[in-house]
């Protein structure tokens, strides 16, 4: 509330403005009957101006004929001006007829301009309860501690228990009449408040739609930051107080059961005598499907920011695509030019046919030169006696024998495994023969090198072969390797 915020919104804010007009009573009266009362949320233009016209002459005819000398469509084009903004006007796709709406400012002045009227009596009460009411959700909802949040259950578990027994008995405590009025007109109220809310949260989400809009007018970077920009503030809206408190109440009020509740709730309200004594308004009773129709309007705002997100994808994208193929035209008629104009001198050399990589990691490191020391010694003949017997203590594994094996093998059946091969024909040279017959698999798998025979290898069993050899004492041991399963065929 200070004096220089205060003169700015006296000179900006179309609220002030329209308070301050001379043709306020004029402005209010006639939004307030065509938009507020019956909850319009947009009129054409030509109903509109119609309507206008109707209450311009009954004006005329009770203050004379020079009271307002404009006419309909002006006053309309007048209060839609930038300097004043009381009234939207639109276009809807598709149609080219005018459409009008209130501005959320206007509707707040509205409402101030109601609330100046003398009520029948100003309840306290129910304001009263519906602060303490609040308090308690916020406290209970906040409470983090089990213990004590069992406590308070307990404690209205209790209450709601006498209660049920107080009125078993006979004991039911009725609302008086004032207490009814009081609480009725602050539902009334806050029925209007809620309504006021709905165009300002559509006029938040617009005001999103217009931003982006002009953000694809003007953009000239890459489509993504594009993107990522306006999305982010679409789910900056989304997830902020007040479109994640729209979000809880949409859910709530699409709820069929909810909607059916609040019909028989106010079927039963209104046909209280004290409440048909206020003589409420006759919107009162679907007051709820005024509240649905508000929210479709936002919903459809939101629709429409999509629409325009996809359009600007899809002429996005043929932009881009006709760029390109600008561009491979333009290299096609260059080209055709120049195909019979062949470049004079030396278009390009090669200084060798090959190019020399040299890699920093294959350069070997720097060793030091080892400087060998002769030394000056006589040689002297052993005595050592050496057993030379090793050196011819050597073996061969005769592969043509194995072959031979296996092929006879199959001459008896279509396929033998290693293990029954073996079992015929025990190993002779031990660990050195069976890895040749494994060899031997390996050739008959990869290049057919058996004559006919095929090895294949089945990586699920494993099976044990065993043979006998000697250890460096001599004595006789069993040797045993586990290996897959390796099987001879045709």
């Amino acid at each position: 509330m200070d004096h220089a915020v205060l003169t700015t919104l006296r000179d900006r804010h179309p609220a002030w403005r329209l308070l301050a007009s001379p043709h306020a009573p004029l402005v209010a009266s006639f939004l307030h009957r065509v938009f507020v009362t019956p909850n319009v949320r947009v009129m054409s233009e030509a109903d509109l101006a119609e309507a206008l016209e109707d209450e311009l002459f009954t004006q005329r005819e009770q203050l004379g004929a020079d009271a307002y000398p404009k006419g309909a469509p002006e006053y309309l084009n007048d209060w839609t001006a930038h300097d004043k903004g009381w009234l939207r006007k639109f276009y809807k796709p598709g149609t080219d007829e005018a459409q009008f709406d209130l501005t959320p400012a206007t509707e707040k002045a509205i409402a101030w301009l109601v609330s100046l009227t003398e009520r029948p009596f100003v309840g306290t009460e129910s304001r009263l309860l519906t602060l303490f009411a609040l308090l308690e959700q916020i406290s209970a909802g906040t409470e983090a501690d089990p213990i004590k949040r069992a406590d308070e259950l307990r404690r209205k578990r209790d209450e709601l228990d006498a209660e049920i027994a107080r009125v078993l008995a006979g004991d039911v405590s009725l609302l008086d009449d004032t207490a009814v009025k009081d609480r009725f007109q602050q539902f009334q109220q806050l029925a209007r408040e809620l309504l006021a809310d709905f165009r300002e949260v559509e006029h938040n989400f617009r005001l999103l739609d217009r931003k982006v809009r002009e953000k694809i007018a003007l953009w000239e970077g890459a489509k993504g930051t594009l993107l990522d920009e306006v999305m982010g503030e679409r789910d900056a809206i989304g997830d902020s107080d007040q479109g994640r408190s729209f979000r809880a109440f949409w859910d709530f009020l699409m709820s069929s059961r909810r909607q059916d509740e609040l019909s028989g709730r106010l079927d039963q309200v209104l046909a209280l005598p004290a409440v048909a004594a206020l003589k409420p308004e006759p919107r009162t009773r679907r007051v709820h499907h005024d509240w649905l129709e508000a929210g479709e309007h936002t919903q459809r705002t939101v629709a429409q920011l999509s629409q325009q997100l996809r359009r600007f994808l899809d002429d996005r994208t043929f932009v881009e695509n006709r760029r390109i193929l600008d561009l491979l035209h333009g290299i096609e008629s260059k080209a055709l030019t120049l195909r019979e104009a062949t470049p004079a001198g030396t278009l390009t050399q090669i200084g060798a046919m090959g190019a020399d990589i040299e890699l920093p990691l294959e350069r070997p490191l720097f060793t030091l030169s080892v400087k060998p020391r002769l030394a000056d010694l006589s040689l002297v003949a052993g005595e050592d006696d050496v057993d030379t017997a090793r050196l011819f203590d050597q073996f061969v594994v005769d592969k043509s024998r194995l072959r031979s094996a296996v092929q006879r093998a199959l001459r008896h059946q279509p396929q033998v495994t290693l293990r029954q091969l073996l079992d015929a024909e025990p190993l002779h040279k031990g660990l050195a023969e069976l890895v040749a017959y494994l060899e031997l698999a390996h050739a008959g798998d990869a290049s057919d090198a058996l004559d006919g025979v095929r090895a294949l290898v089945d990586e699920t069993v494993e099976e044990p072969i065993r043979w006998q050899a000697s250890n460096a004492a001599g004595e006789a041991v069993t040797r045993e390797a586990r290996l897959p399963r390796v099987i001879f065929t045709r």
